[in-house]
């Protein structure tokens, strides 16, 4: 069960954490359940809702439908919880703790996480995502992905980051392949990556809550919108399947809304 399951998601454009989430979800509810019946399944989502937050149980939840539909019983598919959205972007890197971040990285001669950083903050890229690029596609300015049902983005790579990535990669002698190896010359992972990020963070003074991979993507979405008021645009740059996903960008983070209160009201 778990095995046919794993070789279904692998034949999927699912990232590894999605991949390593979904086989977690079925692993926990056969521990729970055994036999996978609609009166397990909605048993499975009681428990779920009386031990987990929303966005865990949701997560939970999609794992079990991506088995369901490898199986060919999409007529049990559950139906997911509402999350209260806040008002607010949470754990977001401010533009300039980034300027700094970057400053640092390139002062202290770490150019290669100088530019995992830069990919990550200048395209928008999924972290899972920036470990697919390679010199072809710095040479090209963009990278096409395609998701599970054929969809096409296309993620640009800006000039001045070109240039930059390709002066680099001359000085590297790498002329093809993979950039974002570890030090085995294999592809480094997601998490080598956080927790890399994380260790550089505390180096630099910098809060480790707000520098993770996914930061920098809402970093890019910030700046976007900061100088092109464009939300359709930016929902095609960040793969998003609904503009109101991409909603949540139009706030402020919490810090930003704290700076306006403290600044403007005085009464």
């Amino acid at each position: 069960m778990i095995d046919t399951f794993k070789a279904y998601l692998d034949k999927t454009n699912l990232s590894e954490n999605s991949k390593f989430a979904y086989l977690f979800a079925l692993r926990q509810f056969i521990e729970q359940y055994g036999s996978v019946t609609k009166k397990n399944l909605t048993a499975y989502k009681v428990w779920l809702v009386d031990h987990f937050k929303p966005q865990t149980v949701n997560l939970r939840l999609r794992g079990m439908n991506c088995y369901l539909e490898s199986v060919g019983k999409e007529k049990w598919k559950l139906s997911f919880v509402k999350v209260q959205q806040k008002p607010f972007l949470e754990n977001v890197i401010s533009e300039a703790d980034y300027l700094y971040f970057k400053k640092r990285l390139k002062e202290d001669g770490e150019l290669f996480w100088y530019f995992v950083v830069r990919f990550l903050a200048a395209t928008g890229a999924r972290v899972s995502e920036l470990i697919q690029i390679k010199v072809e596609h710095v040479r090209l300015g963009y990278l096409d992905l395609y998701s599970k049902g054929g969809k096409l983005r296309r993620i640009y790579i800006p000039k001045s980051l070109q240039e930059e990535a390709l002066a680099w990669l001359a000085e590297k002698k790498q002329d093809s392949g993979f950039i974002f190896l570890n030090q085995r010359g294999q592809r480094i992972t997601t998490r080598g990556i956080s927790g890399e990020l994380k260790k550089f963070a505390e180096k630099y003074g910098i809060d480790t809550k707000v520098v993770y991979p996914h930061s920098f993507r809402h970093r890019f979405a910030k700046s976007f919108l900061d100088r092109c008021n464009d939300i359709a645009f930016l929902a095609d740059l960040m793969g998003h399947e609904s503009i109101e996903t991409t909603r949540i960008y139009l706030r402020k983070t919490a810090t930003e809304q704290r700076e306006i209160v403290d600044s403007i009201i005085d009464w």
